[in-house]
């Protein structure tokens, strides 16, 4: 079985990263263990709309989105059809995915 990838590309200009991730780790949980910076006001729980990231590769096999993250993704800024919570977004073995994350505003607004 191959390993489960996550590639994040930036909206600020960085390089893009790609890191190993072990099933059932969330997008925010590969992150926050790489060292990136990815808001997540409530912790990751579904509860704000702060760690919005657009799903570039491998969404389809991403568990489906539930009607709170939707609720919060209306909230983020400039969603899109491919936006999705990175806490919300667990990994199984062998996945590939890409995703975007969009500037953040790091003054809490």
């Amino acid at each position: 079985m191959s390993a489960t990838t996550i590639t994040f590309q930036f909206s600020d200009g960085q390089p893009a990263q790609t890191h190993v991730a072990a099933a059932g780790e969330s997008v925010l949980d590969v992150a926050l263990n790489n060292g990136i910076q990815l808001q997540h006001n409530c912790g990751g729980v579904c509860g704000c709309s702060t760690c919005h990231v657009y799903i570039d590769k491998g969404g389809d096999d991403l568990p489906e989105i539930s009607d709170k993250e939707e609720d919060f993704i209306d909230r983020a800024v400039n969603p899109r059809l491919n936006s999705r919570l990175a806490c919300q977004c667990v990994l199984n073995a062998g996945m590939q995915v890409a995703v975007t994350i969009p500037k953040q505003d790091f003054l809490g607004h």
